[in-house]
């Protein structure tokens, strides 16, 4: 029997849907015989003693001294890490949310310039999304933070979001029940003034005391009185609880909803 249109869209969105968080659950199922200490050695025994030597960074593409080094995923495509010079181990490292931390995810944004070089044109704000995994489903403990472009779908979801004033100053349910983060905007062009793990730890009852079970993803936006971000998280399963289908109240890693082909226009359901 032929179905309405309006079932067969449902459930191609729910097809959708499935198929991504599927690809974050491969992704977390390969990450398990990775070596977890290899990005601190490139960034410390590597990038750092170059740029100290010749001024020459490589094998990273930039260093922010004291504290930020911009490395190219290893994986290709549009897609870096913004790393910690110094040893952090990840969301969960209390120095993150201690008095004159590093804003790291304000120099991960300040390295999308690199991002659209390596896609070879001009991204518009809101295609650019950063993420931090959670220590649950993470392969590397030397805090990193991707840099790359949106999942087309949820680059829609957050850009309607943002249009109609739909996510607030305060952490709420993001209204598309396809993406089940909490959201909250931020105002301004640049992050320098906001440090996303304080908002995390203050804004989401009892996030503080397990920040590792904790995923984060700040998008640029388009807010109506100007520029800005929507910064989403949640809670993620470990990698043994994959794959799906996730327990309610989980969501999957923010590393899963970027993607490294930064397509122009693209209109494909991703």
């Amino acid at each position: 029997m032929n179905q309405p249109p309006s079932a067969r869209s449902n459930a191609r969105r729910r097809a959708a849907v499935a198929a991504t968080l599927l690809a974050g659950a491969a992704w977390a199922l390969t990450v398990r015989s990775a070596e977890r200490d290899a990005l601190r050695q490139i960034v410390q025994q590597q990038c750092l003693p170059h740029w100290s030597e010749r001024h020459d960074p490589a094998p990273c593409l930039r260093i922010e001294a004291p504290d930020f080094a911009v490395l190219a995923d290893q994986k290709g495509g549009a897609h870096l890490l913004l790393i910690a010079t110094q040893t952090v181990t990840g969301i969960e490292d209390p120095a993150l949310l201690a008095s004159g931390a590093p804003n790291y995810f304000a120099a991960a944004w300040r390295a999308r310039d690199r991002l659209a070089a390596a896609a070879g044109h001009a991204l518009a704000r809101d295609a650019v999304g950063l993420a931090i995994n959670s220590a649950l489903a993470r392969g590397q403990d030397q805090l990193h933070i991707h840099i790359a472009c949106l999942r087309p779908r949820l680059q829609r979801a957050l850009r309607s979001a943002a249009a109609t004033a739909r996510v607030g100053d305060h952490w709420s349910a993001l209204p598309d029940k396809e993406f089940p983060y909490q959201a909250i905007r931020v105002r301004g062009a640049e992050l320098d003034s906001v440090n996303p793990f304080m908002l995390l730890a203050e804004g989401q009852p009892g996030a503080r005391s397990n920040m590792a079970a904790y995923t984060i993803i700040v998008a640029g936006a388009q807010l109506p009185e100007g520029p800005g971000f929507i910064v989403l998280a949640g809670r993620t399963p470990t990698r043994e609880a994959l794959p799906l289908p996730l327990a309610p109240g989980l969501v999957p890693p923010g590393e899963t909803m970027l993607e490294s082909s930064c397509a122009l226009d693209s209109t494909e359901d991703r």
